[in-house]
């Protein structure tokens, strides 16, 4: 335990080091370019300001890191771009405390930015590589999920359902009947749905059986995968 402390330690002067002036201030200047394109929520903009975005790519492409575009990663998978990080987390008006199961954890940053908003966070990854990856990552810079989970989104986590909200950060050719199933009543299920390109689609739980949908525009996502037996 005590060597754990001591490299966990070591690991936040690093952080500091790496995690400069200059990347505050390129944060600072992110949050208002989101500003101007229509993020009014004051916590996702904070979010965005304190979350060091060029420690989630490779150190050689951090000039990168502050622009809002999304990035490659590994296992042929992106960073959302950062509008629509908050997009995302601005549509589903994330409240402390809230149950929020996500879809798709990846590089981790929308992880990050649900744990900053204060969210108890459940996330599934089913690319084994970014799993690993970013399961000892995140809780390094002091993110630590509720519970990571290497499995097939499609399905959900039945185990920990009902949730306040899903979030899916994959783009799915059908939206999954199991997350509709984990929502508690009145919760929200926040998902891209389409082919090549996707429709933002929110879904309120009004009663067991009824679900209220509202289409919010086109954004482009990497496939959902779906396990294969």
């Amino acid at each position: 335990m005590y060597l754990e402390l001591l490299l966990f330690l070591d690991f936040t002067k690093l952080l500091k080091l790496k995690d400069t002036s200059k990347h505050q201030g390129l944060r600072n200047q992110l949050a208002i370019i989101l500003e101007a394109k229509g993020i009014t929520d004051s916590n996702v903009l904070n979010a965005i300001r304190e979350i060091p975005r060029h420690l989630f790519i490779d150190s050689s492409f951090e000039a990168h890191a502050y622009q809002d575009k999304a990035f490659p990663i590994a296992a042929e998978q992106t960073i959302s771009q950062p509008y629509t990080v908050a997009f995302q987390s601005q549509t589903l008006e994330i409240e402390p405390g809230d149950k929020i199961l996500e879809i798709g954890t990846g590089s981790g940053y929308q992880t990050a930015i649900l744990l900053e908003l204060k969210a108890e966070v459940y996330s599934i990854e089913r690319q084994k590589e970014l799993f690993k990856r970013t399961s000892l990552f995140l809780p390094k810079i002091g993110y630590k999920p509720k519970k990571f989970i290497f499995g097939d989104g499609y399905k959900g986590l039945k185990e920990e359902a009902p949730f306040d909200k899903i979030i899916v950060t994959a783009g799915a050719p059908f939206v999954p009947n199991p997350l509709l199933a984990q929502l508690k009543i009145g919760g929200k299920l926040l998902i891209p749905v389409g082919d090549k390109t996707q429709i933002m689609t929110l879904f309120i739980r009004k009663s067991a059986k009824e679900f209220e949908k509202h289409e919010l525009g086109d954004f482009a996502f990497v496939p959902m995968l779906e396990e294969k037996n």
